[in-house]
């Protein structure tokens, strides 16, 4: 095992959903933000000599998406925004890993609603340490910002006056705490 940041090692990161978050936050009618997050989602980090030959993949279940409101997380369920009937996943794969500073830029393939384009995570990595249960654990910050509409989420309602109910940049947040996997 070698050594690519202080004491993250080569090999296999688990995300451990329990102590992460995958987040977002949109525009509502012109003048506040709405935050909601995904509930359910995996995913592993492959951490290699050279951190730029480093890769990502992560998978979220689109339906469990919650924003504390029932009434609009069931409507960001249905056809007219993110359709999980017919796309119940959304997808991440990466395709490149650059170092930016003392941080990284990972590119990868995200699919949302059966639609893929390439997007660039700003990652941060914020250290490793011990865990109660003998295992290691890493810790990542990621951020990205994306168009809903390059994704086919169209829908949106105007506003007298000028304006849309609903933006259309949707900052992407995650908290990643992630699970050395051991040989």
């Amino acid at each position: 095992m070698s050594t690519v940041a202080p004491g993250l090692v080569t090999g296999t990161w688990t995300i451990d959903p329990v102590h992460s978050e995958v987040g977002f936050v949109v525009r509502h009618v012109m003048v506040s933000k709405v935050r909601g997050r995904f509930a359910k989602f995996s995913g592993t980090i492959t951490v290699a000599d050279d951190p730029e030959a480093s890769s990502v993949e992560a998978t979220i279940e689109a339906g469990s998406i919650t924003t504390n409101d029932e009434n609009r997380d069931n409507d960001l369920r249905s056809s007219a925004f993110l359709a999980v009937d017919e796309h119940p996943t959304w997808t991440f794969k990466s395709t490149a890993v650059t170092q930016k500073g003392s941080d990284y830029v990972v590119t990868g393939d995200l699919t949302v609603r059966g639609v893929t384009h390439s997007v660039d995570l700003d990652l941060e990595f914020n250290g490793v340490s011990p865990d109660p249960w003998g295992g290691t654990r890493a810790g990542f910050t990621a951020t990205t910002e994306i168009n809903r509409k390059d994704f086919g989420v169209e829908t949106n309602i105007p506003l007298d006056g000028g304006g849309v109910v609903i933006g259309d940049r949707v900052q992407i947040t995650m908290e990643i705490e992630a699970v050395f996997q051991q040989g």
